[in-house]
């Protein structure tokens, strides 16, 4: 397995920081870093003076929102980061939510499989170099006759990108969206990911896109992984404290009461009731109360924590399940992070 890691950009950016961050986990070996864009910082600008202070290390967007840009300026965008940086980008895509994409974009949140593939389908029609037609579920390009001007005409790329077959990404975590990120999509992307139920949890959906997968995509990529921190204290503290308040967050409030797709997955992992308490106490402004509610046992899986032979043995189960790139954050009281994320590389390679 590789390692990946996120970085945080989107709420305060420091870009001598971040630089040296970055560079540092280069530096450590670790093989991919991404970040998120909600409404902070664009995530695209940053990958972009990122991509000219690093020399080897991969750089994600995890997640662009589908709706946020036109799928050609998706497309866009992405080679042309794929070219500042070498050849090092990876364009990972998602739907966000409707909170978002309404609330901040004021983009009806409609069709967000059709949307999916739509932009999937039209960035490699863009990056091929050929004229640019489309007729999907939210886009048609050009647009059809009695919408618009009707002066819209198939065009191509003005340029050649250094890449044709960018790597996408999709983060996904209900059945229907992981079944087309495992039809259409080099790499898949979940959230609170428990290895031991993945196969209960995503395995028909799985095998359901993969029966439809396109021979030239290769074999299914996972990025998954957690929390890391060694032995015993204040980092292992801080690290269970964080998947707490992390997964509290997601299942308590990242969607309205029956649109909540974190808490939907919380219960397909068989914490039905717990995920009901997270969402009543945090919905009620008692987020500490919710957060405290997160079950140890979750916790106990989600994160790789505890002496060396713990965390060596959960890395094994991440491979065990098909995991690729192993996605690590390391707890912030941790004396020496880039000692430990060196350590969990050789677990992993």
């Amino acid at each position: 397995m590789k390692i990946s890691t996120a970085i945080g950009a989107g709420a305060g950016l420091d870009p001598d920081r971040i630089a040296r961050h970055v560079s540092d986990l280069e530096s450590a070996g670790v093989d991919l870093v991404w970040g998120g864009e909600i409404y902070g910082y664009d995530l695209v600008s940053t990958l972009a003076f990122l991509a000219a202070r690093t020399e080897r290390v991969k750089l994600m967007t995890g997640i662009l929102p589908v709706y946020s840009r036109s799928p050609a300026l998706i497309a866009q965008t992405a080679m042309t980061l794929d070219t500042l940086s070498g050849g090092r980008f990876v364009l990972g895509l998602g739907t966000s939510g409707p909170q978002v994409i309404e609330g901040w974009h004021g983009v009806p949140f409609v069709k967000p499989l059709g949307r999916t593939r739509d932009v999937v389908e039209i960035c490699r029609k863009v990056w091929s170099g050929d004229k640019v037609v489309h007729d999907g579920a939210t886009v048609s390009l050009p647009l059809p006759a009695g919408t618009g001007t009707g002066l819209g005409k198939p065009l191509k790329l003005m340029c050649k990108p250094l890449r044709r077959d960018i790597p996408i990404a999709v983060a996904a975590i209900g059945p229907r969206n992981v079944e087309l990120a495992a039809e259409i999509a080099q790499i898949w992307q979940p959230i609170h990911f428990l290895p031991e139920k993945f196969g209960e949890v995503w395995g028909d959906a799985l095998a359901a896109g993969r029966s439809r997968r396109a021979a030239e995509l290769g074999d299914l990529e996972i990025i998954a992984g957690g929390m890391v921190a060694l032995g015993s204290g204040p980092a292992v503290d801080a690290a269970r404290r964080s998947v707490r308040d992390n997964v509290g967050f997601y299942v308590g409030g990242m969607g309205a009461r029956g649109r909540n797709f974190y808490n939907d997955l919380f219960k397909r992992y068989g914490y039905e009731a717990e995920a009901e308490k997270i969402q009543d106490l945090f919905l009620s402004g008692r987020r500490d109360e919710a957060f405290a509610a997160v079950p140890d046992d979750y916790v106990d899986r989600a994160s790789l924590t505890g002496d060396e032979g713990r965390v060596r043995e959960r890395i094994e189960v991440y491979r065990d399940v098909g995991v690729t790139w192993l996605d690590i954050s390391v707890a912030p009281e941790t004396e020496n992070p880039l000692e430990v994320i060196s350590k969990v590389k050789a677990w992993a390679e």
